[in-house]
């Protein structure tokens, strides 16, 4: 059985966007600075410290371990473009 996921985007409750499909343009959707995120100073979660070490691993940094939510976003932002993970 297949299923779908459908995420409602914060910037038009009208257009759905779903997971696998095309990525949108990053200058047309709404997007917090981590800094302003409400849990942004609770640990990071396991998805973030493990995409963070293969990041860090793969741009020959190493990252304290102990980084919160905002400060994991803040560094696999940092570290795809330096990576290439995160060009389109």
């Amino acid at each position: 059985m297949r299923r779908t996921v459908t995420l409602m985007s914060d910037a038009d409750q009208n257009q759905p966007e779903t997971l696998g499909g095309e990525r949108p343009d990053p200058s047309t959707t709404a997007s917090k600075d981590p800094e302003q995120w409400v849990t942004g100073d609770e640990p990071m979660t396991g998805p973030q410290r493990s995409y963070l070490d293969t990041l860090a691993r793969e741009a020959g940094e190493e990252l304290p371990a102990d980084l919160n939510k905002a400060e994991a976003s803040e560094n696999i932002d940092r570290l795809q473009q330096k990576t290439g993970r995160g060009a389109n």
